[in-house]
C-alpha cells in the first residue's frame, strides 16, 4: 500500500520574514506552504492586529529528503533571521500527518476576506452575511490551492475590479477575459462576477482545470466561464483583458503569446512578480504597442498593468 503520510515542518519566525521563508520552502519542496494567522471573527484584514511572529509550515512526502531539507531550512533561517528585529532562533519542529489531515488542516485559517471595494472571498464551508453591494465569490480551492488571499492574487483582483467596474474600460457586451494559469479559478470567476461576458481559463494542471470548473458552478458562472488545458499558443480570439499570475521570468518568456491575445486597446494584467523583478518585467514588455498603465504593490510583490495602444 502506498505511503499516504506527510512530514510537516513548522518554523516560527519574525513576521517580516514569513513571506520570504514561505517562498523558500515552496521552491525547496514543491509542495503546499501555509503561513498561520490568529483565528479572528472578522473578514476585514485591516481589523487584524499585527503579530510579531508567524508559523510557516511546509510539507514533504519523500522521507529520504527530510533531513537534507530540514538542514537547508535551518540554514536559511539562521542566515536571514538576524537581519530581522527581535530575531531569536527557534528550531523548526517536525511532525507526521496523514494525507487527509494535510489536505484539510489549512482550512481552519481560510476565513471570509474582503478584497478591494466590493469583493468578498468566502470559503465554501464558511457562513457569511454580505453587505449591500457585496460581490461574494465562494471558493473551494481543493488540491489546486489558490485561496485568492495571497498578495499576488489580491493585486490582480483589485486591478480587475478597477478595469471592469470602476473605470468600465470596455463597451457593454464586449468584455472577454483570458486567465492564463488559472489555478482554482479565482481570477476568472471574479471577472465573470464583475460583469465580463466571456471568460476563458487555461492551465497546464488537470486538477486546476477540474477545480476551476467546480468553483465556476458553485458561483453560477459556468455558462460564462470556459476552462481547459488548451495551450496559450492554441487559444483562439482576442481579449479585452488578459491575466497572467505567474513568475517574472515565465511572463517575459511568454510575452509574444500574451500580447498576441490582447484586443485593440485591451489590458494585460501581470502578477506573481517580486518587486525586485519589477524593472525586469517592465523592460521585457517594452514594445511600441504597449503602454504602462499602472503598477501596484503589496508586501514584496507587485502587479503590472499594460494597455495596448492600438
Amino acid at each position: 500500500m502506498a505511503d499516504t503520510s506527510w512530514t510537516e515542518i513548522t518554523c516560527t519566525v519574525p513576521e517580516p520574514m514569513a513571506e520570504s521563508l514561505a517562498d523558500f520552502i515552496l521552491e525547496l519542496t514543491g509542495n503546499g506552504v501555509s503561513i498561520e494567522n490568529r483565528i479572528v471573527d472578522t473578514f476585514n484584514v485591516t481589523d487584524i492586529a499585527a503579530e510579531s511572529v508567524k508559523s510557516v509550515k511546509g510539507y514533504l512526502q519523500d522521507r529520504e529528503r527530510i533531513e537534507e531539507s530540514l538542514a537547508q531550512i535551518e540554514n536559511y533561517i539562521l542566515s536571514e533571521g538576524p537581519s530581522c528585529q527581535g530575531f531569536s532562533y527557534i528550531p523548526p519542529t517536525v511532525s507526521t500527518l496523514k494525507e487527509e489531515d494535510w489536505a484539510n488542516s489549512w482550512k481552519v485559517n481560510f476565513k471570509p476576506t474582503r478584497i478591494g471595494e466590493r469583493l468578498v472571498m468566502k470559503p465554501s464551508w464558511e457562513l457569511f452575511t454580505p453587505l449591500d453591494g457585496d460581490i461574494v465569490l465562494e471558493l473551494d480551492p481543493g488540491m489546486a490551492f489558490g485561496t485568492g488571499t495571497h498578495a499576488t492574487t489580491r493585486l490582480c483582483l483589485e486591478a480587475l475590479e478597477r478595469l471592469l467596474t470602476t473605470e468600465k474600460t470596455a463597451p457593454v457586451g464586449s468584455t472577454a477575459v483570458l486567465d492564463v494559469g488559472c489555478g482554482s479559478g479565482v481570477l476568472g470567476i471574479a471577472a465573470a462576477l464583475y460583469g465580463a461576458e466571456k471568460v476563458i481559463c487555461i492551465d497546464i494542471d488537470p486538477i486546476a482545470v477540474d477545480v476551476t470548473r467546480e468553483n465556476a458552478a458553485i458561483n453560477g458562472v459556468e455558462k460564462i466561464l470556459t476552462e481547459s488545458l488548451t495551450p496559450l499558443s492554441e487559444v483562439d480570439g482576442l481579449y479585452h483583458i488578459v491575466i497572467a499570475n505567474i513568475l517574472a521570468e515565465e511572463l517575459v518568456r511568454m510575452r509574444t503569446a500574451l500580447i498576441g491575445r490582447m484586443a485593440e486597446h485591451g489590458f494585460l494584467i501581470l502578477s506573481g512578480i517580486l518587486q525586485e523583478r519589477e524593472a525586469f518585467v517592465i523592460s521585457g514588455f517594452s514594445t511600441p504597442e504597449l503602454i504602462l498603465d499602472s503598477v501596484t504593490r503589496e508586501d514584496e510583490w507587485c502587479c503590472i498593468v499594460f494597455r495596448k495602444s492600438c
